[in-house]
């Protein structure tokens, strides 16, 4: 599924990685997103925006879900 925003917009491949280097990874290969690390459960905001990239972890910091432009 296509979101309409420039550049990559989903990173299957960094689930399992370490939360730091795959949000430098993600604004590495789109320039055009913030790739914030976030703690699985914490509440965020529900809008969808093309330049934000939420990289989920869990408490070892470890990736747990895709991250995706939204």
């Amino acid at each position: 599924m296509s979101s309409g925003c420039p550049g990559k917009n989903s990173w299957p491949e960094l689930v399992g990685e370490a939360g730091e280097a795959a949000a430098a990874k993600v604004e590495k290969e789109n320039p055009n997103v913030n790739a914030i690390v976030i703690l699985d459960g914490t509440p965020v905001t529900k809008d969808f925006r093309c330049n934000r990239v939420w990289v989920w972890v869990n408490n070892s910091g470890t990736v747990i879900r895709t991250p995706r432009v939204g």
